[in-house]
């Protein structure tokens, strides 16, 4: 056999097991395809800036996102199962207002903490029920909890009110270093909840009945899967990710404003789906939607280097949005082809 004839045959061995590991892994690839713009951001940002890819601008990508990563643990498990979060902007500024006039007031951050969080959890529970028990469309009910949010926190008050709490500033200015790196302990508050999340979604029977609900909630119900209690639960979750990105937001700037986080609902749907969660449902990963959030944060950076306006990170998500939501189309008609 010439040496040509098996170049030709290693080449289509290579190609055939190419294809079998798209095909066996096509519900990654948009995951995959994050990962590689995430990469190829901080390769084109390095080559331009010169100083870009160091430890200080890396450590400071998770700082600056910590709160977005929370909130997307949660709205992951929400689109996984077919449905949507729009109050969690509205939620976040809630707690986070909420957490200032508490602590302006003398409440101790012990037991403060712990009620913004469980608030948050509380309108969760309400989308939830609403979504569930009611048969609102999840647009509907969550677009219901952003304006009862929102309300709330202007309720709270009408302005921004300074933190000067002890407890509650360590969160954001405390450094732990690893030489020229640097973490706080928002940033590994928001690992450990992706860490969380991510186990959960893969490694639990509640995990696996969230992507049950959301490939085909009536076999799901069939099976004689919880449901009801899943798809309450997951917004539930959304709630209390809320409540913990309010408190992580307010450690972060240091006050808390009841004007915060109008938009960061669409920024947390956009990081989401770039990280490959499918809005039909039934497909999505922790990693995925983290992966998501730091292409978002990276992009914010970028523009920041280069003094442009910030309306250009909307627009350059806006088109990587499209382009994501055509990928995921053309998986969900080849997946229907092969059934």
């Amino acid at each position: 056999m010439s040496q040509s004839t098996m170049a030709i045959g290693r080449r289509e061995r290579v190609s055939e097991h190419a294809r079998t590991f798209v095909s066996r892994h096509a519900s990654m690839m948009p995951t995959f395809a994050a990962l590689l713009i995430f990469v190829l951001l901080l390769i084109g940002a390095q080559i331009h800036f010169g100083e870009f890819v160091t430890p200080r601008t890396l450590s400071a990508l998770l700082l600056d996102n910590a709160y977005l990563v929370i909130l997307a643990v949660g709205m992951t498990m929400v689109i996984v199962t077919g449905g949507i979060d729009l109050s969690v902007g509205s939620v976040m500024a809630f707690t986070g207002i909420s957490c200032a006039a508490l602590l302006d007031a003398g409440y101790p951050a012990v037991l403060v903490v712990p009620g913004i969080v469980v608030a948050g959890g509380l309108i969760g529970l309400l989308v939830g029920v609403l979504v569930q028990y009611f048969d609102v469309q999840p647009f509907i009910a969550s677009l219901a909890g952003l304006f009862l949010g929102r309300g709330l926190a202007f309720v709270v008050s009408l302005k921004s009110i300074r933190v000067e709490d002890d407890a509650v500033l360590w969160l954001q200015t405390t450094r732990y270093r690893f030489g020229d790196w640097y973490i706080t302990p928002t940033g590994i508050l928001a690992l450990v909840v992706a860490l969380l999340g991510a186990f959960v979604m893969q490694y639990t029977r509640f995990g696996r009945t969230i992507y049950a609900v959301g490939g085909n909630e009536q076999s799901a119900r069939l099976m004689g899967l919880a449901v009801a209690r899943t798809k309450v639960l997951v917004y539930v979750i959304s709630g209390l990710c809320g409540g913990l990105a309010g408190l992580v937001l307010t450690a972060y700037s240091g006050a808390g404003y009841p004007r915060n986080g109008i938009g960061t609902e669409l920024d947390v749907i956009a990081a989401v789906v770039i990280g490959g969660t499918l809005l039909t449902g039934g497909t999505g990963y922790i990693l995925g939607s983290v992966i998501g959030v730091l292409v978002y944060g990276t992009i914010k950076t970028v523009i920041s280097y280069m003094g442009a306006e910030q309306s250009w990170t909307r627009i350059i998500v806006g088109l990587m949005l499209l382009s994501f939501i055509v990928v995921q189309r053309v998986i969900v008609v080849r997946a229907e082809r092969r059934r």
